[in-house]
């Protein structure tokens, strides 16, 4: 949000993001912003001008994680275990989807266009920020040589989208990200 803007526009900003927060923890990605305005006490109109879709709300909401997993990643480039190192964040990934609702949603692409990757914040910060593990784990053999961070993000996501529904819902996108790893090994590798 720019420093330019008015101290009541910023103020509507800062309740609207708290609101917001909250409703997204209690209701994932699908809190309603009509419900968000009213708690924030200001009109739907005003969401809106602050936030223009949902995706930008989402991002909004989930800005302080995706800051910390980008922060993550760069601390685990200096691990020597160039493939631990990217496990260990993509674990650490999966458990903050898990705990956050509504961050798998936010890092989800939109519609089938290839370029949709590129409009979408969260995942492009995330991308950025685990690109020099990835690179390392492949320049070492220790992944397949033809993985992107986007098929990886894209792979959290669909585990934690389809796992939302069970009642333990952490151990089951574990369980189904472990199953995932052991395909990421180049063949004759494990």
């Amino acid at each position: 949000m720019p420093d330019t803007q008015r101290a009541d526009a910023r103020r509507n900003y800062a309740r609207i993001l708290a609101v917001a927060e909250a409703e997204v923890a209690a209701h994932g990605a699908d809190a309603s912003l009509e419900q968000i305005a009213r708690t924030a006490g200001v009109g739907s109109a005003t969401v809106r001008r602050h936030f223009p879709s949902r995706r930008a709300l989402l991002e909004a909401v989930s800005r302080q994680r995706i800051e910390a997993l980008a922060g993550r990643a760069r601390e685990l480039c200096d691990d020597s275990d160039s493939r631990g190192a990217l496990l260990t964040w993509l674990n650490e990934l999966v458990a903050y989807c898990v705990a956050a609702r509504g961050l798998a949603a936010a890092l989800s692409y939109d519609g089938a266009d290839p370029e949709s990757v590129h409009d979408n914040a969260c995942s492009a910060a995330l991308e950025e920020a685990a690109a020099p593990l990835l690179r390392r784990a492949v320049r070492h053999g220790a992944v397949a040589p033809d993985l992107t961070v986007a098929d990886l993000i894209t792979l959290i996501v669909g585990i934690t989208l389809a796992t939302e529904p069970y009642p333990d819902h952490s151990g089951r996108a574990d369980r189904l990200f472990q199953l995932a790893v052991s395909g990421l090994a180049p063949l004759g590798r494990s």
